[in-house]
C-alpha cells in the first residue's frame, strides 16, 4: 500500500476523488457523482455531474426537475434513463425524510434509491472520513483478486475479505489506490505488469497476457 501511495502521485485520480476535493467533502455532491460514475467513464461522470450542479445544487431544487430534465444533463452517462429516476427520487427523500442532508450512516444511505454499499462506503469515506469503511468496485475487486488478498465472485464479498485480510489503517485509502493503479496499470485487459511498482509481490492470479510495455 505505502509503494501504491507513492506511485499514484503523478497519476490521474478518479473522477469522485476530484469532485469530493473540489467541493470540499460535501456530501451531497459526493453522493450524486458517486451514483452516476457506475459503469461510466471519468470524463462522462465528471461533465455529467457539472452540468447537474450547474442546473441545480440542492436536494429540494434537483427534485423538482423532471426525469426528462435530469436525464438530458447527464447524458451520455451509462444508464442515464435509470440515474435520472434514482437521482431525482433520492433527492426527494433527502429532502423530505432528512432535512436536505446526507445521512451519515450505512444503514440510511442504503434507504435512497441506486445507492448500493459501493456508494454508501464512498460517501462515507469521502465526505464523513469514515475510517471503517472499504469501497469496492470492479477495479478494488479484479486487482485484490489478482494479489490474491481475496478469492471472492462479487465485490460484496470482496469487501468482506479486505476487512479480514487488511489492516485498518488503510481501508479509507483502498478504493483510491487500487482505482488509480486499476486505471492506469492494473487494467482489466493487458495489465502492464512491467509498469508495476507491486509486481515482485503480486502472484498475478488470472492473468494471461500482459501489456509489452
Amino acid at each position: 500500500m505505502r509503494a501504491l501511495a507513492r506511485a499514484i502521485d503523478n497519476l490521474e485520480v478518479p473522477a469522485v476523488e476530484k469532485i469530493a476535493e473540489n467541493s470540499h467533502e460535501n456530501p451531497f455532491e459526493v453522493l450524486i457523482a458517486t451514483m452516476l460514475s457506475a459503469q461510466t467513464r471519468d470524463a462522462v461522470t465528471a461533465a455529467a455531474t457539472a452540468r447537474l450542479f450547474r442546473v441545480a445544487r440542492t436536494p429540494r431544487t434537483i427534485a423538482k426537475l423532471s426525469e426528462k430534465q435530469i436525464e438530458k444533463l447527464i447524458y451520455p452517462a451509462s444508464f442515464y434513463r435509470h440515474k435520472a429516476k434514482h437521482v431525482r427520487e433520492t433527492c426527494r427523500i433527502l429532502a423530505d425524510r432528512f432535512g436536505g442532508r446526507v445521512p451519515a450512516t450505512m444503514e440510511e444511505l442504503l434507504t435512497l434509491p441506486g445507492v448500493g454499499r459501493k456508494t454508501a462506503n464512498l460517501v462515507l469515506i469521502l465526505s464523513f472520513k469514515s475510517p471503517n469503511n472499504i469501497c469496492v468496485d470492479t477495479h478494488v475487486h479484479r486487482i485484490s483478486n489478482r494479489l490474491g488478498w481475496a478469492r471472492t465472485r462479487t465485490p460484496g464479498e470482496t469487501e468482506q475479505a479486505l476487512y479480514k485480510r487488511t489492516s485498518q489503517r488503510w481501508w479509507p485509502y483502498i478504493n483510491l489506490y487500487l482505482v488509480t493503479w486499476g486505471q492506469n496499470v492494473c487494467r482489466p485487459i493487458y495489465p502492464r505488469c512491467g509498469a508495476c511498482v507491486i509486481r515482485e509481490l503480486c502472484p498475478q492470479i488470472g492473468v494471461t497476457q500482459v501489456a509489452k510495455r
